[in-house]
């Protein structure tokens, strides 16, 4: 099933995904960092990296969920992007609430903002896996005429 929503040919929620995944990621390991070395650069780098995450997560959100409104009632491919897209909700609402408590001393997060972001990241591991499942395993968001030797998607020429 082709994305509904593309840019250049490829779908918007795919090419949008990779930055909250990254940010938020990369944002833990600024605060285990921080945790280790007590140095209050890591945090605030994390603090600004889950501002960037959680921006980044609420623009890819209504791609995705375009997306989905596309696939067929009833589907595996429908229960599995509603897995997708909820927890991933979750998970901006986990970081969000992470931002919340660390904004009045983003150089010395307190340990449940640091948990929240944990849980979040762990969410994001099976929601990430979702979205690949998708992709690779159902064919969401892939040219119907997707082949080796499909011409660019820049080309203007179709599949066959």
């Amino acid at each position: 099933m082709e994305s509904r929503a593309k840019l250049f040919g490829h779908p918007i929620h795919q090419q949008l995904i990779v930055f909250p995944l990254g940010l938020l990621v990369t944002s833990l390991v600024f605060d285990v960092i921080h945790l280790v070395t007590s140095r209050p650069l890591w945090a605030m780098v994390s603090f600004w990296m889950i501002v960037a995450g959680v921006a980044g997560g609420l623009l890819a959100a209504p791609f995705g969920l375009w997306d989905w409104v596309g696939i067929p009632n009833n589907t595996r491919a429908k229960r599995i992007g509603l897995l997708h897209g909820v927890g991933n909700v979750i998970l901006i609402l986990l970081f969000a609430a992470s931002l919340m408590i660390r904004k009045d001393n983003t150089a010395a997060p307190e340990g449940f903002a640091i948990l929240l972001s944990a849980v979040g990241v762990a969410i994001g591991a099976v929601t990430g896996w979702l979205g690949g499942e998708l992709v690779t395993r159902l064919g969401i968001g892939v040219d119907s005429g997707a082949h080796p030797e499909a011409p660019s998607s820049l080309s203007g020429r179709a599949t066959k």
